[in-house]
Protein backbone atom coordinates (compact mmCIF):
# COMPACT_ATOMS: atom_id res chain seq x y z
CA UNK A 1 0.00 0.00 0.00
CA UNK A 2 1.65 3.27 -1.08
CA UNK A 3 -1.91 5.52 -0.85
CA UNK A 4 -4.97 5.77 0.31
CA UNK A 5 -7.97 6.53 -2.17
CA UNK A 6 -10.09 9.68 -1.90
CA UNK A 7 -9.51 12.68 0.26
CA UNK A 8 -8.93 12.74 4.10
CA UNK A 9 -12.45 12.39 6.07
CA UNK A 10 -14.41 15.82 6.60
CA UNK A 11 -15.46 16.72 10.58
CA UNK A 12 -18.53 15.42 11.90
CA UNK A 13 -20.71 17.20 14.49
CA UNK A 14 -19.98 18.12 17.97
CA UNK A 15 -19.79 15.06 19.89
CA UNK A 16 -18.94 13.80 23.44
CA UNK A 17 -16.00 11.99 23.92
CA UNK A 18 -15.44 9.91 27.56
CA UNK A 19 -11.43 10.23 28.43
CA UNK A 20 -10.45 6.90 28.89
CA UNK A 21 -6.94 7.48 30.23
CA UNK A 22 -4.16 10.15 30.75
CA UNK A 23 -0.20 9.92 30.29
CA UNK A 24 2.08 12.48 31.38
CA UNK A 25 4.59 12.99 28.04
CA UNK A 26 6.61 15.52 29.34
CA UNK A 27 6.83 17.50 32.55
CA UNK A 28 4.48 20.25 30.10
CA UNK A 29 2.31 17.57 28.15
CA UNK A 30 0.05 14.69 28.73
CA UNK A 31 -1.78 12.58 26.34
CA UNK A 32 -5.62 12.22 26.34
CA UNK A 33 -7.06 8.98 25.38
CA UNK A 34 -10.81 9.77 24.18
CA UNK A 35 -13.51 7.29 23.54
CA UNK A 36 -15.72 8.33 21.52
CA UNK A 37 -19.48 7.21 20.63
CA UNK A 38 -18.45 5.27 18.00
CA UNK A 39 -15.60 4.59 15.36
CA UNK A 40 -13.90 7.92 13.40
CA UNK A 41 -12.46 7.25 10.46
CA UNK A 42 -9.42 9.74 9.94
CA UNK A 43 -5.84 10.27 8.19
CA UNK A 44 -2.78 10.67 9.96
CA UNK A 45 -1.58 14.60 10.42
CA UNK A 46 -5.50 15.22 11.15
CA UNK A 47 -6.93 17.34 14.32
CA UNK A 48 -9.78 17.39 16.05
CA UNK A 49 -11.22 20.21 18.34
CA UNK A 50 -11.65 20.36 22.06
CA UNK A 51 -14.64 22.80 23.30
CA UNK A 52 -15.03 23.60 26.90
CA UNK A 53 -18.23 25.43 28.54
CA UNK A 54 -18.00 27.21 31.80
CA UNK A 55 -20.66 27.40 33.98
CA UNK A 56 -21.69 30.75 32.83
CA UNK A 57 -21.96 29.63 29.05
CA UNK A 58 -18.52 30.95 28.13
CA UNK A 59 -16.59 29.27 25.72
CA UNK A 60 -13.27 28.40 24.47
CA UNK A 61 -12.23 25.74 22.14
CA UNK A 62 -8.37 24.97 20.37
CA UNK A 63 -7.31 22.14 17.97
CA UNK A 64 -5.43 19.29 18.90
CA UNK A 65 -3.36 16.87 16.68
CA UNK A 66 -4.37 13.41 16.96
CA UNK A 67 -0.97 11.42 18.41
CA UNK A 68 -2.52 7.74 17.55
CA UNK A 69 -2.58 5.93 14.07
CA UNK A 70 -6.30 5.69 11.99
CA UNK A 71 -7.67 2.78 13.46
CA UNK A 72 -11.21 0.80 13.34
CA UNK A 73 -11.35 1.83 17.39
CA UNK A 74 -13.17 4.50 18.79
CA UNK A 75 -10.13 5.71 20.77
CA UNK A 76 -7.97 8.24 19.67
CA UNK A 77 -5.03 10.32 21.40
CA UNK A 78 -4.50 13.95 21.69
CA UNK A 79 -1.34 15.20 23.33
CA UNK A 80 -1.40 18.23 24.66
CA UNK A 81 1.21 21.12 26.05
CA UNK A 82 0.19 23.20 29.02
CA UNK A 83 1.13 26.89 27.79
CA UNK A 84 1.41 29.71 29.89
CA UNK A 85 -1.75 31.67 30.09
CA UNK A 86 -3.68 28.87 28.10
CA UNK A 87 -7.16 28.41 28.92
CA UNK A 88 -7.72 25.11 27.71
CA UNK A 89 -4.25 23.19 27.80
CA UNK A 90 -4.43 24.56 31.00
CA UNK A 91 -7.71 23.30 32.02
CA UNK A 92 -6.96 20.20 30.43
CA UNK A 93 -3.45 19.61 31.80
CA UNK A 94 -4.49 20.67 35.79
CA UNK A 95 -8.56 19.45 35.99
CA UNK A 96 -9.44 16.87 33.94
CA UNK A 97 -9.31 13.52 35.35
CA UNK A 98 -10.27 9.75 33.28
CA UNK A 99 -13.74 9.19 33.45
CA UNK A 100 -14.49 13.10 32.46
CA UNK A 101 -16.25 14.39 29.18
CA UNK A 102 -15.27 16.55 26.60
CA UNK A 103 -16.89 18.11 23.77
CA UNK A 104 -15.13 17.49 20.57
CA UNK A 105 -15.34 17.38 16.77
CA UNK A 106 -13.21 16.32 13.95
CA UNK A 107 -10.97 14.85 11.95
CA UNK A 108 -10.40 18.60 10.81
CA UNK A 109 -7.73 19.44 7.94
CA UNK A 110 -6.37 18.24 4.73
CA UNK A 111 -3.30 20.25 3.39
CA UNK A 112 -1.15 18.39 6.34
CA UNK A 113 -3.06 14.57 6.08
CA UNK A 114 -0.58 12.00 4.89
CA UNK A 115 -2.15 9.94 2.00
CA UNK A 116 0.84 6.58 2.09
CA UNK A 117 3.43 8.01 -0.07
CA UNK A 118 6.43 7.67 0.77
CA UNK A 119 7.47 10.29 3.84
CA UNK A 120 9.82 12.03 5.66
CA UNK A 121 8.70 14.19 8.92
CA UNK A 122 10.95 17.23 10.32
CA UNK A 123 9.38 18.41 13.76
CA UNK A 124 10.31 20.70 16.47
CA UNK A 125 9.21 19.76 19.98
CA UNK A 126 5.74 19.65 20.30
CA UNK A 127 5.56 19.62 16.65
CA UNK A 128 6.27 16.03 16.51
CA UNK A 129 2.31 15.21 17.82
CA UNK A 130 1.03 14.82 13.99
CA UNK A 131 4.26 12.86 13.29
CA UNK A 132 3.96 10.55 15.78
CA UNK A 133 0.69 9.70 14.01
CA UNK A 134 2.01 9.40 10.76
CA UNK A 135 4.84 6.91 12.40
CA UNK A 136 2.88 4.89 14.54
CA UNK A 137 0.71 4.27 10.97
CA UNK A 138 3.70 3.12 9.24
CA UNK A 139 4.99 0.72 11.85
CA UNK A 140 1.44 -0.57 12.31
CA UNK A 141 1.29 -1.52 8.72
CA UNK A 142 4.77 -3.02 8.81
CA UNK A 143 6.03 -0.44 6.62
CA UNK A 144 8.06 1.44 8.23
CA UNK A 145 10.19 2.35 5.21
CA UNK A 146 6.88 4.30 4.15
CA UNK A 147 7.80 6.81 7.07
CA UNK A 148 10.79 8.40 8.13
CA UNK A 149 10.97 10.41 11.10
CA UNK A 150 13.89 13.56 12.36
CA UNK A 151 12.92 15.15 15.70
CA UNK A 152 14.66 18.27 17.31
CA UNK A 153 14.45 18.94 21.21
CA UNK A 154 16.25 20.40 23.47
CA UNK A 155 16.89 18.02 26.19
CA UNK A 156 16.36 14.23 26.73
CA UNK A 157 13.23 15.10 28.85
CA UNK A 158 11.26 17.33 26.47
CA UNK A 159 11.17 14.25 24.13
CA UNK A 160 7.68 13.47 23.46
CA UNK A 161 6.89 9.36 23.08
CA UNK A 162 10.38 8.39 24.22
CA UNK A 163 9.67 5.51 24.89
CA UNK A 164 8.18 4.44 21.19
CA UNK A 165 9.99 6.92 19.04
CA UNK A 166 13.31 5.01 19.17
CA UNK A 167 13.83 2.91 16.17
CA UNK A 168 16.05 2.41 12.12
CA UNK A 169 13.03 4.69 10.84
CA UNK A 170 13.83 7.52 13.12
CA UNK A 171 16.55 10.10 14.37
CA UNK A 172 16.81 12.24 17.40
CA UNK A 173 18.44 15.81 17.23
CA UNK A 174 19.18 16.80 20.78
CA UNK A 175 19.87 21.00 21.02
CA UNK A 176 20.89 21.81 24.41
CA UNK A 177 21.84 18.67 26.82
CA UNK A 178 22.05 15.02 25.07
CA UNK A 179 21.52 11.36 26.67
CA UNK A 180 24.13 9.15 27.83
CA UNK A 181 25.37 7.47 25.11
CA UNK A 182 24.13 9.70 22.38
CA UNK A 183 26.52 9.86 19.29
CA UNK A 184 25.56 13.34 18.12
CA UNK A 185 26.60 16.35 20.01
CA UNK A 186 23.96 19.39 21.06
CA UNK A 187 23.23 21.28 18.56
CA UNK A 188 20.46 22.58 16.19
CA UNK A 189 19.48 20.90 13.28
CA UNK A 190 21.47 20.94 10.17
CA UNK A 191 21.48 19.16 6.67
CA UNK A 192 23.46 16.01 7.42
CA UNK A 193 20.85 15.33 9.85
CA UNK A 194 18.55 15.52 6.61
CA UNK A 195 20.64 13.33 4.25
CA UNK A 196 19.95 9.67 5.22
CA UNK A 197 16.30 10.62 5.89
CA UNK A 198 15.57 11.65 2.45
CA UNK A 199 16.42 8.77 0.52
CA UNK A 200 14.22 8.30 -2.23
CA UNK A 201 11.03 10.67 -3.54
CA UNK A 202 9.78 11.42 -0.29
CA UNK A 203 7.27 14.40 0.25
CA UNK A 204 8.45 15.78 3.65
CA UNK A 205 6.20 17.22 6.74
CA UNK A 206 7.10 19.43 8.66
CA UNK A 207 5.84 20.41 12.05
CA UNK A 208 6.51 22.92 15.13
CA UNK A 209 7.12 26.56 15.44
CA UNK A 210 7.42 29.11 13.27
CA UNK A 211 10.93 30.06 13.73
CA UNK A 212 11.55 26.14 13.51
CA UNK A 213 9.07 25.45 10.61
CA UNK A 214 11.09 28.08 8.61
CA UNK A 215 14.83 27.17 9.37
CA UNK A 216 13.42 23.26 8.64
CA UNK A 217 12.32 24.12 5.36
CA UNK A 218 15.27 25.91 4.12
CA UNK A 219 17.25 22.87 5.08
CA UNK A 220 14.80 20.50 2.98
CA UNK A 221 14.49 22.92 0.52
CA UNK A 222 18.07 23.37 -0.01
CA UNK A 223 18.88 19.29 -0.09
CA UNK A 224 17.17 19.23 -3.37
CA UNK A 225 13.44 18.21 -2.16
CA UNK A 226 10.74 20.89 -4.23
CA UNK A 227 8.64 23.30 -2.60
CA UNK A 228 5.84 21.22 -4.11
CA UNK A 229 7.07 18.55 -1.84
CA UNK A 230 7.24 19.52 1.04
CA UNK A 231 4.04 20.39 3.49
CA UNK A 232 4.58 22.70 6.53
CA UNK A 233 2.33 22.85 9.67
CA UNK A 234 3.19 25.61 12.28
CA UNK A 235 2.38 25.77 15.93
CA UNK A 236 1.55 29.06 17.14
CA UNK A 237 -0.05 30.25 19.97
CA UNK A 238 -3.47 28.37 21.34
CA UNK A 239 -3.87 28.12 24.54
Amino acid sequence: MTSVSGGPPHPGPWQTAKVTGIHQETPTAKTFTLALPQPCSFWAGQHFVVRLTAPDGYRAQRSYSIASPPSDSAELDLTVEVLQGGEVSGFLNEAVEVGDVLDVRGPIGGDFAWDLRPALGVGGGSGIVPLMSMLRHARTLGRPDLFRLVVSVRRPEELYYSAEVPGVDTSVVFTRAVPDGHVRPPGRLMARDLTTALDGDREVYVCGSTAFCDAATELVAAAGVPTDRIRVERFGFSG
